[in-house]
């Protein structure tokens, strides 16, 4: 029997020990009755039970390794990235909505969320914010979500009654333990500050957040959330992973387009892929060309009918 996969997985290997032993005595069991009769008849059942109990101990360690290779595909760990567009004062204000209804439908789905970072603008809403949500399946549920949202409403400011068009990029990136980006130090550029709370205050007198620019992409990350400087920096050191991953993948993807499965489009940020429409009380994905109406409960956190949608077009694609 060949346990080096079970060997190779951290959540098995100790189980393997146990195998090991199992078949140890019967070996022994077995030998220990030869050319004895009557104790061949008591050492049959006893290598009958003991064969059992290696059989449970395989499934219990296949069924294990499964379950880690569901979670590699789709993790329970994910940043939420949301971001205004064009539209100004409105495309923040509407990046935040956009940010309040997946929270809201998180926490329907009992998942936890950290805020990573946040910028606000002047007249309120998000520039941009990202999460860390973690939760059974939360990654298999929100992948399709990535992409730019397009608002169309008349905005409180209109005075002429003209609908506007606003846009906020969402973006779902995953989690994965089992990979590991090596991000060299000389990559990355460092600085702290003060870790500023709403209204100007300081959450602390410290310089406790960080941000990091990676030179070779020029993605930045910021993390205030956490209370000391090492936290936020091992918070923003994750975020950063996961855009590089991010960044991979969608490379991978547009390499290999004709060879995907089970994608919508090619989930990347800036594709246009749903419209709020508050005038006719709509929302559309235009991936799937499926609409579902009473948008002020979507925008609560109702987006189950979405969410079921999107992956049963998903995997149908």
């Amino acid at each position: 029997m060949d346990l080096d996969k079970y060997r190779k997985s951290e959540k098995t290997k100790y189980l393997v020990e146990e195998y090991e032993r199992l078949d140890l005595l019967e070996k022994e069991t077995k030998e220990s009755a030869e050319g004895d009769v009557e104790l061949l008849e008591l050492a049959h059942e006893d290598v009958e039970r003991i064969q059992k109990q290696k059989k449970d101990q395989l499934e219990r360690m296949d069924e294990i390794l499964k379950e880690a290779e569901e979670e590699d595909e789709f993790p329970n760990e994910i940043i939420l990235e949301i971001r205004a567009g064009a539209g100004g004062e409105e495309a923040a204000l509407f990046a935040e909505e956009i940010a309040q209804m997946y929270l809201l439908y998180a926490e329907k789905e009992s998942w936890s969320v950290s805020l990573v970072h946040d910028s606000r603008a002047e007249m309120g809403g998000y520039k941009e914010a990202s999460f860390e949500i973690h939760g059974k399946d939360v990654y298999k549920a929100l992948r399709f979500e990535t992409g730019v949202h397009r608002v169309q409403r008349i905005p409180a400011t209109e005075k002429m009654g003209r609908i506007h068009t606003s846009t906020a990029s969402v973006a779902v990136m995953p989690i994965r333990k089992n990979v590991h980006i090596e991000i060299p130090e000389s990559d990355l550029e460092i600085t702290f500050s003060r870790a500023g709370g709403p209204g100007g205050q300081n959450v602390n007198k410290v310089e406790t957040a960080v941000r990091l620019t990676h030179k070779p992409t020029g993605i930045v990350i910021s993390s205030r959330s956490e209370r000391s400087q090492l936290k936020n920096r091992e918070k923003a050191m994750t975020l950063l992973a996961s855009q590089l991953e991010e960044k991979r993948r969608v490379e991978d993807d547009a390499k290999y387009a004709s060879d995907r499965k089970g994608q919508i489009g090619t989930a990347d940020r800036s594709e246009k892929v749903r419209t709020y429409n508050f005038p006719q009380d709509r929302v559309t994905d235009h991936r799937i060309k499926q609409s579902w109406s009473n948008l002020p409960a979507i925008l609560n956190g109702d987006i189950e009918k979405i969410i079921e949608a999107m992956a049963e077009g998903g995997e149908s694609a």
